[in-house]
């Protein structure tokens, strides 16, 4: 019973802060941002794994930058997807060995075999299906966040409140996007060069779009050019690219149609 209650009140206590405070989705963000990763579980658990796995496997650069553009890019990711990649491959083959027929050895031996396959392969493979799907929320989310960024500087604002401003507005919409935009922030204000910091952004999502946007916005910093002009454009083309994108998959629909329609209905 203490428990309940326990569980009810604090369930009680966020739901009046958050109707009380207007800023509980920036505070949560902050949260996030200034966690100290040191007291974690799973940096605990990380430099416990770092101290008994081969180095060769902990030091992987393309998985790491696969994993930072999945979105974890804490210093335990790449350990604990290692340990990871190393458990699915002894336990998906053994598990595949228990529950196959063990009076038929072929189906047997092709088991352990299709066992050993998604044991080294998925774990790669559902890391690489993470990314895809991030880095598309955050490619949906970038025509609207330079809208809002456009109308924040030119209503005099400078870029690095605007920044933040639309990373406070995007939290509940667009976490991704809102998250990178906090970090950008949060590197200049530490005393990063803003160039540095907006060039950590794209190299953190690994999307066209973004990399585009963070060359034209470096290169208006170095010329001095009206920085609402250069978002503007680059909003007008990401949408357009979009718009585009959209063509060419309702076009492409006619086509896919052909085979289950062949497949399926014709028989």
């Amino acid at each position: 019973c203490t428990v309940v209650y326990i569980a009810i009140a604090e369930r009680e206590r966020r739901e009046t802060l958050r109707r009380v405070s207007p800023d509980v989705e920036a505070s949560r963000l902050a949260e996030r941002l200034l966690l100290n990763e040191d007291a974690t579980t799973s940096s605990r658990l990380a430099a416990w794994l770092r101290d008994r796995m081969p180095e060769g496997l902990v030091a992987d650069d393309a998985f790491s930058t696969k994993l930072v553009h999945a979105g974890f890019d804490g210093t335990a990711a790449p350990v604990i997807f290692s340990a990871i990649r190393i458990a699915a491959a002894l336990l998906v083959p053994v598990l595949a060995f228990v529950a196959a027929p063990q009076d038929d050895t072929m189906w047997l031996a092709i088991c352990v075999v299709m066992g050993l396959v998604a044991g080294v392969a998925g774990p790669q493979a559902v890391l690489d299906r993470i990314c895809t799907n991030r880095q598309e929320r955050i490619r949906r989310a970038v025509p609207d966040a330079l809208d809002l960024l456009v109308v924040c500087v030119e209503a005099g604002i400078s870029l690095d409140a605007a920044i933040i401003r639309v990373a406070r507005d995007l939290t509940n919409v667009r976490p991704e996007l809102a998250l990178e935009f906090a970090q950008v922030v949060r590197r200049i204000n530490a005393g990063m060069p803003r160039e540095r910091a907006l060039q950590g952004l794209a190299a953190r999502t690994g999307v066209d779009e973004i990399r585009t946007l963070v060359s034209s916005m470096v290169q208006t910093e170095r010329l001095g050019t009206s920085i609402a002009r250069v978002l503007r454009v680059n909003a007008e083309s990401l949408r357009q690219r979009r718009r585009q994108r959209a063509e060419k998959r309702a076009a492409e629909a006619a086509l896919k149609m052909i085979f289950p329609l062949a497949l399926f209905l014709l028989p």
